[in-house]
């Protein structure tokens, strides 16, 4: 099904669709939602594993992203009762109905990402160097 950008009509109810796309980029905007969502389409993260993964995210901005993604209901937090606590993170059903459009995306890069020129990254902070 492909919705246009125009106004749909839902029974009695007008719907913007141009506001309600708005309100869809909205929960994936930020700086790192959509790498936290692409890593954890692939399985469950710990928070540390995360933070690892995406190189230059502080963690004071991974923990606000994860919030953010959790209380959108795109991503549930386990917190184990171990010492230490273990925290694992997944995506939910909900957020699992965005794989096609994370496999359109990947399918879109593999065909065209050679065209788009590199940028070097200024994101986050700086790798430590070993």
């Amino acid at each position: 099904m492909v919705l246009s950008m125009e106004n749909q009509t839902i029974g009695e109810q007008q719907i913007n669709m141009h506001e309600e796309m708005r309100r869809a980029f909205a929960l994936l905007s930020g700086k790192w939602k959509l790498e936290i969502m692409w890593l954890l389409n692939q399985r469950i993260y710990r928070f540390g594993e995360l933070r690892k993964a995406i190189n230059g995210i502080t963690q004071h901005m991974l923990t606000a992203q994860l919030r953010e993604l959790e209380n959108d209901g795109l991503v549930s937090r386990t917190v184990f009762a171990e010492v230490p606590p273990r925290v694992e993170y997944e995506m939910t059903e909900k957020a699992r109905a965005l794989g096609p459009t994370m496999e359109a995306l990947a399918l879109w890069w593999s065909e065209y990402g050679n065209s788009v020129p590199a940028k070097p990254s200024s994101r986050g902070r700086k790798p430590k160097a070993g």
